[in-house]
């Protein structure tokens, strides 16, 4: 049975859940006796995907493809399936996949389960384990269609290397003017710093901050850790941070290992934005913020002193391991 995985990149360099998914794609097709084929779309190395259990490449090579497009995306991978004989195809859980993964089950008539944390339970029947609730539990899903679309969360199952190689084809889908309907005039992207879909670690900020003259302090950390910076909906409301920092149930979800929240009270959608980081920190001076109570660690204090302690403390914890 062939397993294909959709693997995301950006400017033609893979993201990290391109490699993640490719992973999980390769513990799916040893669970199902089958092998892992990826579809890329303008992208460099594709060969490297082999290092994480691909063994086939459809390379896609087409200009009107360089902006995502959710229809024109889901069409490819339509295409790419059917060639292909897949009956499993796993995808990241990125905002974009799950703009394009509705669209690709409709095309398949294939069941689709998006926020899976887990390699699958068992795969007859095909039963995998999933977040619910806005994370708040999880749902042990049975995925009775013969098509099964995964939507891999990240940070979740990890990016295992196998030292395998890939045999890379080009692949030419038929596209026309409809699969272009929706245009996208303009891509708004931080430039030269951590994403939050790909970091590790995540510094926000609240309105505790009382104004934008003061993230500085929030910038500095997140260059001492190597995160990326991110914010609550009322400081990108206020216009203080730009819309794309804006994280929580309504804005971009985060799925780190490390979350760090400053100034931030914890109202539910930012919660259930950011529930499925592993450990949460949070830093406020009012000890009944809700937050604390879904916080890992929790420092009551006032963020203009903690903070740089906190930044002078890890500029020497780094200089005596450098």
């Amino acid at each position: 049975m062939s397993v294909l995985v959709y693997t995301e990149s950006d400017k033609g360099k893979f993201k990290k859940n391109a490699l993640e998914a490719a992973s999980y794609a390769h513990k799916v097709a040893q669970e199902v006796g089958g092998s892992v084929t990826a579809v890329t779309i303008n992208t460099e190395d594709d060969a490297t995907l082999g290092n994480y259990g691909v063994s086939k490449v459809l390379k896609v090579s087409n200009g009107q493809l360089d902006t995502f497009n959710a229809k024109a995306y889901a069409n490819v991978l339509t295409q790419a399936a059917q060639a292909d004989g897949a009956k499993v195809i796993i995808v990241s859980s990125s905002a974009d996949t799950k703009f394009l993964a509705p669209i690709l089950a409709a095309k398949l008539s294939a069941g689709y389960v998006p926020n899976v944390v887990a390699a699958p339970e068992s795969t007859s029947p095909f039963v995998v384990k999933r977040t619910a609730f806005s994370n708040k539990g999880f749902a042990h899903t049975e995925i009775s269609s013969d098509v099964k679309i995964i939507g891999v969360s990240n940070n979740a199952y990890g990016i295992h290397e196998n030292g395998g190689s890939a045999n890379v084809e080009d692949f030419s889908p038929s596209l026309s003017g409809a699969d272009f309907a929706v245009k996208s005039i303009e891509v708004d992207k931080v430039v030269g710093k951590a994403t939050i879909a790909d970091a590790d670690i995540v510094v926000s900020g609240g309105r505790g901050l009382k104004g934008p003259e003061n993230w500085g302090m929030v910038e500095e950390l997140a260059d001492v850790l190597g995160a990326a910076t991110a914010c609550s909906k009322p400081v990108s409301d206020l216009g203080w941070r730009p819309h794309g920092e804006h994280v929580g149930q309504t804005g971009k979800p985060v799925a780190s290992n490390l979350y760090i929240a400053i100034g931030i009270s914890g109202a539910i959608q930012h919660l259930a934005g950011v529930s499925a980081s592993k450990t949460k920190v949070v830093i406020n001076n009012d000890p009944e913020a809700p937050f604390f109570k879904a916080a890992d660690y929790g420092i009551v204090g006032d963020a203009f002193e903690v903070v740089p302690k906190l930044i002078e403390k890890l500029k020497e914890f780094k200089a005596q391991n450098a």
